[in-house]
């Protein structure tokens, strides 16, 4: 399988995570199962995998701005790259269901953290912190001892 393959394959694979969080209410074990399991263990398999072979033919480095850059200029490490990300928002996915579960905050108002963690990471985790404070802030009035 060439690079172009793998990262669609890697790309499929991930949307089923999301999906199977999106729809997490129906089977919530399956969905924290595939996504919180499955999906980023095949993903950091790959991510190994492909750090095993392109990482001695790359130059560049985590030093600078510009030893990214050309760390990242290697196609098979810009690949093993996007494997990270796609694996790491999966797990805060996964970690935002399970803690909207967990405190009772319905599974509706979660979607449009998970939605913004799939596109863009950080901002749709701090989406749902603030969600999440939200929710204690309002409905618990601090009565649950703080946010966990």
């Amino acid at each position: 399988m060439d690079l172009d393959e793998l990262f669609s394959a890697a790309g499929i694979l991930a949307l089923c995570g999301w999906i199977a969080l999106a729809l997490a209410p129906l089977r919530p074990r399956v969905a924290q199962a595939l996504a919180a399991w499955l999906v980023p263990s095949v993903l950091g398999l790959i991510y190994g995998a492909l750090l095993v072979r392109y990482w001695t033919e790359a130059g560049g480095g985590f030093g600078s701005l510009n030893e990214v850059g050309t760390l990242f200029s290697h196609r098979g490490l810009l690949l093993a790259g996007w494997l990270h990300y796609l694996a790491f928002d999966l797990l805060i996915g996964a970690w935002e269901v399970r803690e909207a579960r967990r405190i009772g905050l319905p599974h509706g108002a979660v979607l449009p953290a998970l939605v913004l963690t799939f596109l863009f990471g950080p901002v749709g985790f701090l989406t749902f912190l603030a969600l999440r404070g939200l929710w204690f802030g309002k409905f618990f009035s601090g009565r649950r001892g703080g946010i966990a």
